[in-house]
């Protein structure tokens, strides 16, 4: 049993594998981790510096006979990469081709109707690109922050939802600066009624999250 301190960029799909387990599912829901649990509700969502409790393995026993060929099945929570694409309109494209390179695992596909992307990813996976005929979008894996329950506030969180919604938050540093909050104010006029006044407040904080999903 150990105690794993979060750095920026992990989740819990890559610490499990971390630490040599299939299912994050294992780790997550172990008794230890329920403070963790309460505090990130969405385990892709964690913030730097949280402790997540690392259970020890447990061996299963399973009987079977002799001279014959058995399978096991060891069941494993998929990691999905979800994306919805937007043009420069915030309009989401919908029917467009597209080439996904997660560290060197190439896949191509059609967007859905709502500009939806979803694709199965290794565990540890952390970097990819994501390429259409129009555009060109590097990808940094489970390095966005959750806006709750933050040492920065939220503001880092809030400055990448913004980034990824087209608006110029500036650096991704949890300083709500001059850039931040002329993209906050940017994204409030885009959204009435919200209170254009440049401060992410929690009437703001709640319509980013519900227009980018999470």
């Amino acid at each position: 049993m150990s105690n794993h301190t979060v750095q920026q960029g992990e989740c819990l799909f890559r610490i499990a594998a971390q630490y040599g387990f299939r299912n994050f599912r294992t780790v997550y829901d172990d008794p230890g981790n329920a403070k963790l649990r309460k505090l990130r509700p969405n385990p892709s969502l964690l913030f730097p510096g949280d402790v997540v409790f690392i259970p020890e393995k447990k061996s299963k026993e399973a009987p079977a006979p002799t001279n014959k060929l058995h399978r096991f099945r060891v069941e494993a929570a998929p990691r999905e990469l979800r994306l919805v694409l937007l043009d420069l309109d915030g309009k989401k494209l919908a029917a467009e081709s597209y080439e996904l390179d997660i560290e060197g695992v190439v896949t191509r596909g059609v967007t859905a109707a709502d500009g939806l992307i979803v694709r199965k990813i290794a565990p540890d996976a952390e970097n990819g690109l994501l390429t259409t005929k129009r555009f060109v979008w590097p990808l940094n894996l489970a390095h966005l922050n959750p806006v709750e329950h933050t040492s920065d506030d939220g503001v880092s969180g809030f400055q990448a939802r913004l980034r990824n919604l087209g608006y110029d938050p500036g650096p991704i540093d949890g300083i709500a600066g001059p850039l931040t909050a002329q993209a906050v104010t940017e994204f409030q006029a885009d959204n009435p009624p919200l209170k254009v006044d440049g401060v992410c407040g929690a009437q703001t904080r709640a319509k980013l999250l519900e227009l980018y999903g999470c």
